[in-house]
């Protein structure tokens, strides 16, 4: 199977892309590197199933060339961390909208089945706990700029659906629960690097909030065996996916346990959210995935845990600082 990743520079592209390189299919990679890193993918150039453009996607020539000679998309680019969506809402919906818009196009054009990466935020403010697929949908007011990521991927949800519904095309949705490990990178206000960076170099670890709302955290390497499972199951096609893990933590338990693990002396700071990003910022206080939708499908459940996740951040990010 040839597939073509858009965002595949990026912290989950990358490792995808050599997930599907191992099992033998050909990648092609589109990325602007606005958000991903050349790096990630260094050690693929050369490879002879392996080609990266370096390109947006309201680049027309060049999504089109390569939609043509895949058989499958995987779009993972988009607009990502707290604080460029609060600064940037304009660029988000863009980037998001656009870029979805235009990808869905090609794809059309080409008859390539795609996988699209929505988020948890899509469920919102929602307290019906774990969060179901087919389950109502609860976002916050226009003004709140806090939810302009949500309302984006929904959009993205409901064009992908449409084209399904529409033209055929065989597509899948797939919600992404906070997916974290090696190459992940803080600077988009990720909360599980950001704290292993700060233990590793004795830095206070900053908790947003009182630290007691909860998280759960899925290691990339079984997010892309999920996205791997998904690509060519023709039965998938028009469904939407939970892909996560659904073991909670709250903040201030992660916050404890990366200290612990980086055999750190890293003191623990408590930060109103008023102050991290702006008054009147809505944060959710849980965030669980139902995820019985997807193992049904292809047999999908996680299998890190959270110690063995937060050591394999840590040694990847103690290479990078010495």
């Amino acid at each position: 199977m040839h597939v073509l990743i858009t965002g595949g520079a990026g912290f989950i592209g990358s490792h995808l892309a050599d997930a599907l390189l191992n099992r033998g299919d050909s990648v092609s990679v589109l990325d602007n590197l606005s958000t991903g890193s050349a790096e990630n993918i260094r050690s693929f150039l050369g490879h002879p199933r392996f080609s990266f453009t370096q390109a947006a996607l309201d680049d027309g020539s060049a999504l089109d060339g390569l939609a043509s000679r895949a058989d499958a998309i995987v779009h993972l680019a988009a607009a990502v961390g707290v604080h460029l969506i609060l600064e940037r809402p304009t660029q988000t919906i863009e980037t998001n909208v656009l870029g979805t818009h235009a990808l869905l196009a090609a794809a059309r054009r080409h008859g390539c089945q795609t996988l699209i990466a929505s988020t948890s935020e899509v469920y919102g403010k929602s307290e019906a706990l774990p969060f179901s697929e087919n389950d109502d949908l609860i976002l916050g007011p226009p003004d709140r700029t806090r939810w302009v990521y949500a309302a984006t991927k929904l959009l993205d949800e409901f064009l992908a659906l449409a084209a399904h519904q529409e033209f055929g095309l065989p597509l899948t949705i797939m919600r992404l629960f906070n997916v974290v490990g090696p190459r992940q990178t803080g600077r988009f206000g990720m909360v599980l690097p950001r704290f292993v960076r700060q233990a590793l170099q004795g830095r206070p670890l900053t908790v947003y909030g009182d630290g007691m709302q909860t998280r759960c955290f899925c290691h990339v390497g079984d997010v892309v065996q999920a996205i791997a499972g998904l690509l060519g199951r023709t039965t998938a096609s028009g469904q939407i996916y939970n892909i996560g893990s659904n073991h909670e933590v709250t903040i201030r338990e992660l916050a404890e346990l990366t200290v612990d693990r980086a055999d750190s002396r890293s003191p623990i700071h408590y930060l109103p959210y008023d102050q991290a990003y702006a008054a009147g910022f809505e944060e959710l206080r849980r965030r669980v995935p139902e995820i019985s939708k997807i193992a049904d499908e292809i047999g999908w459940t996680p299998t890190h845990l959270l110690p063995e996740i937060l050591d394999d951040m840590i040694d990847f990010e103690r290479d990078r600082l010495t």
